[in-house]
C-alpha cells in the first residue's frame, strides 16, 4: 500500500526531537498524529494541503505546517501537497480560481496583458484580488473536502478489502456436519 511507501521517507521522530533548529516549537512537534499515517491524520492533511495549495499567498508551506500542527494531522503530507501549485502550475490554477471568483461575484473576466514591473503587477492585483481570493478559498474548501472524503472512503475500502482477502469468507451459520455412523447407533 502507499502507506508503507510514505513511511519509508518519513523522518524518525527521534531525529526531529533532537534537531536543534526545531526546538523553538517545543513539544508541538512531538504529537504522534503529526508523524503517524492513519486514516484521520492523512485525510485531514490532504484537506489542509490542498486548501493551502490553492491560496494565492506566499509561504504556503509555513501556513500548511502551522495548520497541521494546530489540527494535529500528518505534517509531511500536508506540507508536501502544497507543491501541487508549483511555478509551472500556478498560472493555470490561479486563473481557474480567478474565473470561479468572477463567476460568483458576477464580475466580468478581464484578460489584459500583464506588465512585468512592480507598478504593472500592483495595478493588476488591486483589480483582481477579490475574485482571486474568493475563488481560491472556495476552490480550496471544495477540493480539500473532496480529497478528505475520498481518502477516508478509500482507506476504509482498502482495510475491508484486505481483511476479507486475509480471512476466508465465514458463513453466519456453517453447514452441520453429518453424524458419524458410530454416534447414530447408540
Amino acid at each position: 500500500m502507499v502507506k508503507k511507501l510514505i513511511q519509508r521517507y518519513l523522518p524518525d521522530p527521534k531525529s526531529i526531537r533532537d534537531n536543534h533548529y526545531l526546538r523553538f516549537l517545543g513539544s508541538a512537534l512531538h504529537t504522534p498524529n503529526l508523524w503517524h499515517l492513519n486514516r484521520r491524520s492523512v485525510a485531514s492533511a490532504f484537506f489542509i494541503g490542498i486548501f493551502c495549495a490553492l491560496l494565492p499567498i506566499p509561504f504556503q508551506m509555513i501556513v500548511a505546517a502551522s495548520m497541521a500542527i494546530l489540527f494535529r494531522c500528518n505534517l509531511p503530507v500536508s506540507v508536501s501537497l502544497v507543491w501541487l501549485t508549483n511555478p509551472i502550475t500556478i498560472p493555470a490554477v490561479f486563473y481557474f480560481t480567478y474565473k470561479i471568483g468572477c463567476y460568483i461575484l458576477q464580475v466580468p473576466v478581464t484578460e489584459s496583458s500583464l506588465e512585468f514591473s512592480l507598478d504593472g503587477i500592483g495595478n493588476e492585483l488591486v483589480r483582481i484580488w477579490k475574485p482571486l481570493y474568493l475563488g481560491s478559498i472556495i476552490s480550496g474548501v471544495v477540493a480539500g473536502s473532496f480529497c478528505y472524503l475520498f481518502i477516508r472512503l478509500y482507506w476504509r475500502w482498502n482495510i475491508i478489502y484486505n481483511w476479507r482477502k486475509r480471512c476466508p469468507h465465514k458463513r453466519l451459520f456453517p453447514p452441520k456436519k453429518p453424524l458419524s455412523p458410530s454416534t447414530t447407533n447408540k
